[in-house]
């Protein structure tokens, strides 16, 4: 009897162990020889041996069998952000090729904004060539587009200008580019060339590698009388006759030509705006279109004709020499740079514009036909390549 007792006893204290083993190898998954151990604990109870219905044997069973604690659960796994939501919105505007199939609207701020269902210039028309191809740039809201078209007309047959040369409109989504530009999102702005258009149509390698033409001299204060002429003038004024452009922009030293060439017709001068850069091509800009609710317009421009005290403070500033900066007494810890937007820092619209063509997500490669082949991971995204500095980049 007392040996009875002793047996039973082992046989208790066996299966406890046994049990305890199997969760702490469950709870345990980092040791590798967690599981193995647990195994052999259990295949050595002798439970098993017993028949039906002893005591032992019930409490064995009701042990094994009782629900797993809560910690023996593998941990979740912590949600995983989406990468739309992280990535740059350059990369995501950037990688789109189409425009988005919807009704034609520009979205937001000229520079934080988007643009639904833009057209594409053609790359060649009677009185213009697109320029920079590879950029995939020459795409606007339609109302700019049926704009440029007509224009380039006009130049030729009223100005004799041989045509134009369109340098970056837009993306085919709009949105922050790549490249270039901070403004351009919304598909209401266009580059055009002071250049004049050859006669003959530009091969492809020379739409990405013609230099557009500085229209400055030397010092960087006044035109080159070599290269500007009334021609220059001509299409500067015609651009900012149009109802549907707000603005102009070019260099100060060229506003200054303009002001000199002008005549008694001023009115347009003052949609003409000082800015940095533009010495070789003029930045046209409309305003927002009618079929676009949530775009945001710009303050408007100052009643007079821009020749007067604003030309001569941008004269101060590009004459101002430059000052000196003070020897730091501490070390300068280094400014972290701005972070690029991303979809979420653009009108919520910008989110279905994208929609889910964006091509940046991570996707699997197709299958291997080789039944025995590893699985393959997701391939990486891939980024649009930028494009060299070219001499027309602002």
């Amino acid at each position: 009897m007392r040996d009875r007792s002793k047996r039973l006893s082992l046989l208790i204290a066996m299966s406890m162990v046994a049990a305890s083993a199997s969760a702490w190898a469950v709870e345990s998954l980092q040791f590798p020889g967690a599981a193995s151990a647990a195994k052999a604990a259990a295949a050595a109870s002798p439970a098993a041996d017993h028949k039906p219905g002893t005591h032992e044997t019930v409490e064995a069973g009701a042990q094994s069998s009782a629900p797993a604690s809560p910690s023996a659960k593998s941990p979740a796994k912590p949600p995983v952000a989406k990468a739309k939501d992280t990535i740059p919105a350059k990369k995501l505007f950037g990688a789109l090729k189409s425009p988005a199939p919807m009704k034609a609207r520009a979205i937001g701020a000229y520079s934080r904004g988007c643009l639904a269902g833009a057209t594409a210039l053609p790359i060649d028309g009677p009185a213009w060539q697109a320029m920079r191809l590879s950029r995939n740039r020459n795409w606007g809201h339609p109302k700019l587009i049926a704009l440029l078209e007509k224009y380039a007309g006009e130049v030729k047959q009223k100005d004799s200008w041989p045509g134009l040369l369109v340098g970056d409109i837009s993306q085919p989504r709009g949105g922050p580019m790549l490249t270039g530009h901070a403004s351009h999102q919304l598909g209401l702005d266009a580059d055009i060339w002071f250049t004049p258009m050859p006669s003959r149509r530009l091969s492809k390698a020379e739409r990405e590698n013609l230099a557009a033409t500085s229209m400055l001299a030397s010092d960087n204060l006044s035109v080159n009388p070599k290269v500007w002429g009334q021609g220059q003038v001509n299409i500067v004024r015609r651009a900012a006759s149009y109802p549907q452009v707000e603005r102009v922009l070019v260099h100060p030293a060229i506003k200054k030509a303009l002001c000199e060439a002008a005549g008694t017709n001023r009115a347009w001068l003052a949609k003409v705006r000082p800015y940095w850069g533009h010495f070789y091509h003029f930045h046209v800009r409309i305003g927002c279109p009618a079929d676009s609710p949530t775009c945001t317009k710009q303050a408007p421009i100052p009643g007079d004709d821009g020749c007067g005290k604003e030309l001569d403070d941008w004269f101060k500033l590009l004459t101002a020499p430059p000052k000196p900066r003070p020897r730091p007494v501490e070390p300068v810890k280094p400014v972290k740079p701005k972070p690029p937007l991303t979809l979420a820092d653009l009108p919520p619209e910008c989110s279905a514009v994208v929609a889910d063509d964006a091509g940046i997500e991570p996707t699997a490669p197709a299958p291997s036909k080789e039944p025995t082949a590893k699985a393959v991971k997701p391939a990486k995204a891939v980024s649009v390549p930028q494009n060299k500095k070219s001499a027309d980049a602002k």
